[in-house]
């Protein structure tokens, strides 16, 4: 723990009051920044132990501000087991939110479309995942400070912040999909027989992100909530080639609801 407390310790000096509510903005939906008062913005290269981004769509920063009334702590770019770290780095930044005091947390990705039932740029409310990544973010010596060693995470996302999300949407008038979130290993796009497989399992939006930060949060014993954007329908219904710049220009229109939705679960 002592690189997570070096970067607490780092936060400290930078910032007075800390929030206990926290988002992390996924591939393209780094618009709900222009929607928060910043207080403070500060660049992760300036944080002990930091990783860097280096995925397009993402940005770099820690921001602190208010967001409807609310404190809040956003991270503007996450970092992803396909960059090349460990999990250990990929979940770094959630332990030091555990040490500043975080108790709630918005994870917000951009996914692909399993269910066929889904548009491109409808809203997925994340009810369960499953994980088909290679690595656990708990795997090794268990640090008893931030949870046990065996965490339930028969229900991985807060039901009362699920039936919020809900509430707010019809309020909002916002088609809301429910689903399970496929988490892979990348960094590529997935076959047609990957996809077939996906939705066999149960799936019904898969992506590169999110399921680490989901177990380390439940670890911890954060309240968390997860909303996909989905940038594509499945491969079934489109026979189209997709690249990673229409994932990100898709998640960008998308935004606007998303933003709304989530000041509003706020």
């Amino acid at each position: 723990m002592i690189k997570e407390q070096a970067a607490v310790d780092f936060l400290k000096s930078q910032i007075i009051e800390f929030p206990e509510t926290a988002i992390i903005l996924g591939s393209g939906l780094g618009g709900l920044v222009d929607e928060i008062d910043i207080e403070k913005r500060i660049p992760y290269s300036e944080i002990p132990h930091f990783p860097v981004v280096t995925v397009e769509g993402h940005g770099g920063d820690l921001i602190f501000g208010d967001l409807e009334g609310v404190a809040v702590l956003a991270m503007n770019g996450r970092f992803h087991y396909y960059e090349g770290y460990d999990m250990a780095d990929v979940v770094f930044p959630l332990r030091v939110m555990k040490l500043i005091g975080i108790k709630r947390l918005v994870i917000t990705n951009a996914a692909g479309g399993l269910n066929e039932d889904f548009e491109v740029g409808d809203l997925m409310l994340i009810e369960d995942m499953i994980s088909l990544l290679p690595e656990n973010p708990l795997r090794g010596k268990n640090s008893e400070e931030f949870g046990p060693r065996f965490p339930d995470m028969s229900e991985p996302f807060d039901l009362d912040w699920l039936e919020k999300a809900k509430s707010a949407a019809i309020r909002l008038g916002v088609k809301l999909r429910t689903g399970t979130y496929i988490g892979l290993q990348g960094p590529k796009l997935e076959t047609k027989a990957e996809i077939r497989y996906c939705r066999i399992i149960g799936g019904d939006a898969v992506g590169m992100s999110t399921v680490p930060e989901v177990i380390a949060v439940n670890h911890m014993g954060l309240k968390v909530l997860g909303i996909s954007v989905i940038t594509n329908e499945s491969i079934p219904k489109v026979a189209k080639e997709f690249t990673h710049a229409d994932v990100v220009a898709t998640a960008n229109k998308a935004g606007k609801k998303l933003v709304e939705l989530v000041k509003n679960i706020l």
